[in-house]
């Protein structure tokens, strides 16, 4: 889906600007390859979007150069972005919503990257269509939102992906602001492992975006399917799709709970970021920044992104870093459960 007054509104501002040093960047970049890091493995959400700009990105870039995807997950997308934060300008990549994030938190050792430096691109999705959803078996133990907040009942076995990553982290946000009563099973290596997972019953479920199951599993969201949405995350109001799946500002256990769901879901405004790393020349980060956003008004991407059922609703750099930055203003008490969160995922431990 598109959200096309706004996209297109950015896309034109993209496309107004003509570069003043177009024979240079053409010549940097004719034949030359830009390797896009894909902080996940193959097959998930991140991995699709990421797959798509590369079929379209280069025709916008002076001097066309071709642009190779290259999968390289590890702890949460964490291991991508700080290859990326080294490299050159040949270089992009795509990783977790939450990186900004866990890079702002500070006492991380593992953490070699500033997320206000990188050359950011702006991002595919700013989540205006999507939603962050809690999929389970229609066989679950627990058979509505209701019953998955009673702790006299049996817990939700949730499937996520590793340390530190968004799959962690939302069912504990869950757990402690409205009371799901979940066990996290960590470690899977990425998005095909745990539906396969949910497929035999291994799993009862997952946190996950919308998108990806439009987009990989569109039969288990029909009414006949053996899956079932129970809460709604980083939404403000119901999705359509979903108008009777309560959200989880709305189960909120108090205003304190409230305010904890709105932060986390503020890295969902930049929800498939991309980047450069820092220090590349004002004229490549800006031609990069333009290609990022003319091609979010390319019919051919659109076409192609509808096709994969994709959210597109693109975000330029300028708002990605106004989003870090609301991020970096959050009250402090915030900020150190967070902080608390993340050491939990890190820790490899099972949500009770």
């Amino acid at each position: 889906m598109f959200a096309r007054s706004s996209a297109a509104t950015v896309v034109a501002a993209a496309l107004a600007v003509v570069p003043a040093h177009a024979d240079a960047l053409a010549d940097f970049y004719k034949g030359r390859q830009i390797n896009l890091i894909v902080g996940y493995g193959p097959g998930g959400g991140y991995d699709i979007h990421a797959r798509l700009l590369a079929r379209h990105f280069g025709k916008f870039i002076p001097g066309h150069p071709t642009v190779v995807v290259q999968n390289m997950p590890g702890a949460g997308s964490l291991r991508a972005v700080n290859y990326l934060y080294k490299k050159d300008g040949a270089t992009i990549g795509t990783f977790a919503r939450n990186m900004p994030l866990l890079g702002l938190l500070g006492g991380n050792s593992n953490v070699q990257f500033d997320p206000r430096r990188l050359t950011w691109l702006g991002s595919t999705s700013s989540f205006t269509n999507d939603a962050y959803i809690l999929l389970v078996r229609k066989d679950a133990p627990v058979k509505s939102i209701e019953e998955a907040r009673r702790p006299d009942f049996p817990a939700l076995v949730l499937g996520a992906t590793a340390e530190g990553a968004t799959g962690n982290d939302v069912p504990i946000i869950l757990r402690d602001t409205i009371g799901l009563h979940v066990k996290q099973v960590v470690g899977y290596p990425d998005t095909a492992s745990i539906f396969l997972a949910m497929e035999r019953g291994e799993i009862h479920g997952r946190t996950v975006d919308l998108s990806t199951v439009k987009s990989i599993k569109p039969e288990w969201l029909k009414p006949d399917s053996d899956f079932r949405v129970l809460v709604q995350f980083a939404r403000t109001t119901r999705h359509p799709d979903f108008p009777d799946v309560p959200t989880a500002r709305e189960l909120a256990k108090n205003e304190a709970a409230r305010a904890l769901i709105e932060l986390a879901e503020l890295p969902y405004a930049l929800s498939r970021p991309f980047a450069a790393p820092p220090h590349l020349s004002a004229e490549r980060a800006k031609a990069l920044q333009r290609a990022f956003l003319a091609v979010h008004g390319d019919a051919e991407y659109l076409e192609d992104a509808a096709k994969l059922s994709l959210d597109v609703s693109p975000i330029g750099a300028d708002e990605i870093l106004r989003a870090i930055d609301r991020i970096a203003v959050a009250p402090p008490e915030l900020l150190d459960y967070v902080r608390r969160l993340l050491a939990e995922t890190r820790g490899g431990g099972q949500a009770q």
